[in-house]
Formats: C-alpha cells, sequence, structure tokens
C-alpha cells in the first residue's frame, strides 16, 4: 500500500470532541487536507478556521475521502457512525482506509476490521495514550492493530500527532494494548489517593506529603500533573471520571472473557464508579477527594467548580 501523504490524501474526521479537535487540528497544522464532521455541527465547524472543510453527512464524509478517522466515545457511538445504511461502511470507497482512535472493545474493533474486509476498505484499530495536552502538542502515543502493511503506510498521520506510535498485531491488539494501559493509569490512581489519604489520616501535612509523593520514583508521569492539580484541589475534567468508568468496564468484561484475574481492577472500579455518580464532571483523580472523604477527611476548601467541601457530614 502507497503512503499515505501530506499533499495527495484527503482525511475525514468523525468526533470533533476534546481529543478529536486537538488531533484533526495538529493534522491541519502538518498540511493534510481534513474533511470534519460532528452530529454538534458547531464542533466541526471550530476547524474551519485552521483550513479544514464541514461534511453535511456521514455518507458525504466517507465518498469524498482517503482515510476516515474518528475518535468517539464508546462502542455504542462507534458502531452508530460505521455499520448501517448511513454509515462510513455503506459510503466509504473500496481501497480506503479507516482509523479507528477511541477506546473501545478488542471485539467491536475486529468486527470493523471484518465488516471493512468485506467492502475491499483497511481498518485500523489505533487508539491512543495521553491527555488532552498531550495532544495539543503532538505528544500522544498511539497504539495500532490490523494490517501492518495499512499502519507502516499511515506513518505520516501517525508522525503528525503523536511522539511514537507501536504496530501491536492483527485487529484488536491495538484496543487491547489501550486496555492495558488504561488498567494501571485506573489503578495506579486509586493506588495514590489511598495512599495520599492514609498519610494525611496519619497526622501528615497534606502540602508536604502531595510534595514529596511528586518527587519520589514510585510517581509514573502521567500521574504527576493530576498528583499537583490535586494539591489545590483541582479536578476540572482532562481525562473525565465518566471515561475512565467506561474504560474500567471494558477492561473488566475483556479481563472476564479472557479469564484473566484483575483483582486490583475489580477493588479500583467501585471508587471510581462512586465518584462518577457524585461528581460526573470532574477528572479521573478525583478518587482522591473520595478517599479523603471515605477517610473522613474534610479541609475547609473551595474547589475548582466553586463547590464548598464542608467539615462534616
Amino acid at each position: 500500500m502507497n503512503s499515505i501523504a501530506q499533499d495527495r490524501s484527503k482525511l475525514g474526521f468523525i468526533g470533533i470532541g476534546a481529543m478529536g479537535l486537538r488531533i484533526a487540528g495538529r493534522l491541519l497544522k502538518h498540511g493534510f487536507q481534513v474533511t470534519a464532521f460532528d452530529r454538534d455541527v458547531a464542533k466541526a465547524n471550530a476547524l474551519i478556521k485552521s483550513g479544514g472543510t464541514v461534511a453535511r453527512s456521514i455518507a458525504e464524509l466517507a465518498s469524498g475521502v482517503d482515510v476516515v478517522m474518528s475518535s468517539l466515545p464508546n462502542d455504542e457511538a462507534v458502531r452508530d457512525v460505521y455499520t448501517g445504511p448511513q454509515g462510513v461502511l455503506e459510503h466509504i470507497r473500496r481501497g480506503s482506509m479507516i482509523i479507528e482512535m477511541s477506546t473501545v472493545s478488542p471485539e467491536t474493533s475486529r468486527e470493523l476490521y471484518r465488516l471493512g474486509a468485506a467492502r475491499g476498505v483497511s481498518v485500523l484499530d489505533v487508539p491512543v495514550s495521553g491527555s488532552t495536552p498531550a495532544a495539543e502538542q503532538g505528544l500522544l502515543t498511539l497504539l495500532g492493530g490490523g494490517d501492518e502493511e495499512s499502519f507502516n503506510s499511515a506513518g505520516d498521520i501517525f508522525n503528525a500527532i503523536g511522539r511514537q506510535h507501536f504496530y501491536l498485531g492483527p485487529s484488536g491488539s491495538g484496543a487491547t494494548m489501550k486496555l492495558v494501559v488504561n488498567t494501571l493509569l485506573g489503578v495506579g490512581m486509586q493506588a495514590i489517593a489511598e495512599a495520599a489519604a492514609f498519610g494525611e489520616k496519619a497526622g501528615l501535612d497534606r502540602q508536604r506529603l502531595f510534595d514529596v509523593l511528586s518527587k519520589t520514583a514510585v510517581i509514573a508521569p502521567a500521574h504527576l500533573g493530576k498528583l499537583t492539580k490535586a494539591l489545590e484541589h483541582d479536578y476540572r475534567p482532562e481525562f473525565a471520571v465518566g471515561l475512565m468508568n467506561k474504560d474500567f468496564r471494558l477492561i473488566l468484561e475483556t479481563a472476564s472473557a479472557v479469564r484473566a484475574p484483575m483483582p486490583a481492577a475489580t477493588a479500583a472500579f467501585p471508587v471510581n464508579d462512586a465518584e462518577f455518580a457524585n461528581h460526573p464532571d470532574y477528572d479521573f483523580s478525583a478518587v482522591i477527594d473520595r478517599m479523603e472523604d471515605l477517610a473522613n477527611i474534610h479541609p475547609a476548601r473551595q474547589k475548582s467548580q466553586g463547590e464548598t467541601i464542608p467539615t462534616t457530614k
């Protein structure tokens, strides 16, 4: 398969949310022709000032580009966009490529691959690891599954939006690797939340505890910025607690299907679930706040959203 180049290839991007907007923006900045579609037309229109164009429908987008890319919230949204009479697969041209970047079940990725192959279309599952600031700066890590030749042909796209990209294997491999990565992300944040609440309850000064903890080797880079913001009770979403909640469900469902024991993830999920129920608009790092509450640590404070946390329950 020929390489996909900025000056010859037309890209379509579906799902102009927090991540999609930034990824599509990077592609435009690197000279790709990008046509966008989102159910919320205003979101797609935001790319016009950067040189993008907007399609009136999924069918219009799919029939007019060489590569369809998407960043969508869940499996249901992915199936809705790609299947059915108005979906991508019904209108995409034979010989085109799909790069599906959502965090979904590996089985959903494999289903799209099978449907694409029947239409002469190569489908890659390439979920991303990284927050919205990383997407803004082109520092994402891309995790690929599908046909290796197709993956290699998309190198220029991957270089525009990420600092590194990895081919993991057949269809569904990228989606599986993303769940592996997010297992560490979610369980690691729960461990940090428990450790912080434990230290506070045992009498350590919160400011000093968080400051010293952030300087130790045990805090991963992905958690470091979260810890700094949590010190100020700043839980404005960069990776929303609801997205981590969805990922926990996918992780545990997939683990159950392959009979992989997941005791730590199983224990961490209910805390995330409770925080999601109480504060669905917070970052996933708000489990720190949840554990402080469970430990009856209630410093008088103002959260970034303006909510006062009472000193008693």
